[in-house]
């Protein structure tokens, strides 16, 4: 089952690039009674994740600040190393986003957001989503139809629903 506006989270273990390695985060910890945004994209450094959909994010990280935000965290099904070398190489990191990987594809299984793109060399990855989290309830979810389009699930677009 898809995750919906008004549906609270579930717990997961997500993998971060830390500076000894990577390391487990709690994503309980990350949302528990803080109002957080979060991101997915198909893969890291595919086109328009890596042109389009992390850049939004980049560019509106102060004006989510403004209103409340805590944290804005990317998650994609890929390790964190690259996930780690991702946020360096789009600037993501260096702008404050959280970049978790999610390797298994157990988060994005369990919220029902996961496909597979076989032409596109993509198995068991994300579809492409934005949500804010309020102290773990989706209270704002948007769903692009087309993993390969950036436009509903953008920064600007889910600032503009909040």
């Amino acid at each position: 089952m898809t995750i919906s506006k008004g549906d609270t989270l579930p717990d997961a273990t997500l993998l971060h690039l830390g500076a000894d390695g990577p390391e487990e985060v709690a994503l309980a910890d990350k949302i528990k009674g803080r109002k957080v945004v979060i991101f997915a994209v198909p893969g890291a450094y595919t086109p328009t994740c890596h042109s389009s959909h992390v850049p939004s994010f980049t560019r509106t990280k102060d004006q989510f600040d403004a209103k409340g935000v805590d944290e804005i965290i990317c998650i994609s099904v890929n390790d964190p190393f690259v996930m780690g070398a991702w946020g360096e190489a789009t600037g993501a990191t260096s702008a404050g986003i959280t970049m978790l990987g999610d390797p298994e594809s157990s988060f994005t299984r369990a919220i029902g957001m996961e496909f597979s793109a076989p032409p596109a060399g993509l198995m068991a990855r994300s579809k492409r989503y934005a949500m804010l989290v309020e102290d773990g309830k989706v209270t704002v979810l948007h769903q692009e139809e087309n993993p390969g389009a950036c436009e509903v699930s953008a920064g600007e677009s889910l600032l503009a629903a909040i």
